[in-house]
């Protein structure tokens, strides 16, 4: 059972535009899309116990079972000197996490393009959907999903990626309302730099697979051996083909790393 005056205390102080608890939904970003045509402010926050059809990038399925996980979902309008950068808005919430885990001692990664990795394995996913008005964009909605328990880690067989869960590394239980507080504080810190070129070092210095050669796969592609270099101004990752030639994708996936 869900305690919602535990929430309300650990939220009230961040000054956030507004939130909503939900103790079952069907889709966390959904229900912030919705709130942002309503004219939801900036920084306005769903939340719920559990997810039922939460998507993940490509039209996966992002499932949360109830008192597992974080299913989280920011109203976020952008300002002008955001709005040309929109890719670092999934960036600002993977790094939000990364260093809300370093308060913890876990050293977290980022698996371009939007999930969290510990211990080389899946933590967190990241999925950011706009909001447009005609030609004009209005907000964005940054959806997370965090394993906090190991009962939010799917089977198996229903993974792409191996998976874990925060409490799983940390070796002892982790207050998801907690771990959210802390994710939140360090995406307001993050993102008064994200125009700047100080906000991609972040990501680069997260960066996993950095250096390394890996399985890439591009969009309706077949995959290829590549070496991770970095993440260019606008999002897109830069690696070297096995021909020794730099390339850059704006989509795709790491499927695996190479010893």
């Amino acid at each position: 059972m869900v305690d919602e005056a535990v929430i309300k205390h650990i939220l009230e102080s961040l000054h956030l535009g507004g939130w909503q608890y939900h103790p079952c939904v069907g889709s966390t970003n959904d229900l912030a899309l919705a709130w942002a045509k309503q004219g939801a402010p900036d920084w306005s926050l769903v939340l719920a116990d559990t997810q039922t059809t939460g998507r993940g990038r490509a039209g996966r399925q992002w499932v949360t079972q109830p008192g597992s996980a974080l299913a989280i979902s920011l109203v976020l309008r952008p300002t002008p000197a955001e709005e040309v950068h929109i890719p670092r808005f999934t960036a600002l919430a993977a790094l939000g996490l990364v260093r809300a885990l370093e308060q913890r001692g876990l050293r977290a990664k980022l698996k371009w393009p939007n999930d969290v990795l510990l211990a080389g394995q899946k933590a967190a996913g990241v999925l950011v959907e706009a909001d447009w008005q005609g030609e004009r964009l209005d907000a964005l909605v940054v959806g997370m999903g965090v394993n906090v328990t190991p009962e939010s880690v799917p089977e198996p067989d229903q993974l792409r990626y191996p998976a874990i869960s925060v409490s799983d590394i940390y070796g002892a239980p982790v207050d998801r309302w907690e771990l959210l507080r802390d994710i939140l504080l360090e995406m307001m810190a993050l993102r008064r730099s994200l125009p700047e070129e100080t906000f991609l070092e972040a990501w680069n210095n997260a960066l996993a697979f950095r250096g390394d050669w890996v399985r890439f796969r591009q969009p309706g592609g077949e995959p290829q051996r590549v070496k991770i270099l970095r993440v260019g101004s606008e999002g897109a990752l830069l690696y070297e083909t096995k021909e020794g030639h730099t390339e850059s994708a704006l989509a795709g996936e790491i499927l695996m790393a190479y010893n």
